[in-house]
């Protein structure tokens, strides 16, 4: 993985779900999760998208916005947003250069298969672009609670 606890956070440009830009720069002087998943409405994702959904309130109070970054495209995000009720941006890396430039791309197993795909992560970042804390292990049906556990704050 190339991004690291107390490190600035790689430079990323995408587009959401209502085809506006968003990058790190954009974001500068505000507080945010992005959690990286391999696909818009799969089984394990959408529980992943849904345990965040649920939880965005209090993610929210503690001062953070949520984006979620997967290949699919915007088109296929407002989608998903629309059929499960998401407060949150969804960002489309149809290009994976994002997780690519972020580590979170490349071989790994799949119910017995070697495939390539996307590294399940979330990445909290502070008001400065500095990466405050990263989820490896992603739990999926319990991730929102996953990430205020993460949070700087909770600590």
């Amino acid at each position: 993985m190339k991004v690291e606890t107390g490190k600035k956070l790689p430079d990323f440009s995408l587009l959401n779900q209502k085809e506006e830009e968003i990058t790190n720069k954009s974001l500068l002087g505000q507080k945010y999760v992005l959690f990286f998943y391999p696909k818009d409405d799969s089984p394990g994702c959408t529980k992943e998208a849904c345990s965040i959904r649920d939880n965005y309130r209090k993610i929210e109070k503690q001062g953070y916005k949520v984006f979620g970054v997967s290949p699919d495209t915007p088109k296929k995000h407002q989608k998903f947003i629309d059929k499960y009720e998401f407060q949150y941006d969804l960002l489309a890396d149809t290009e994976k250069k994002t997780l690519t430039d972020f580590g979170l791309w490349g071989p790994k197993k799949f119910m017995g298969r070697e495939i390539v795909g996307v590294y399940r992560t979330t990445i909290l970042v502070d008001e400065e672009g500095i990466v405050e804390n990263i989820i490896e292990k992603v739990k999926t049906k319990e991730h929102g609670i996953q990430i205020l556990d993460a949070m700087p704050v909770n600590k």
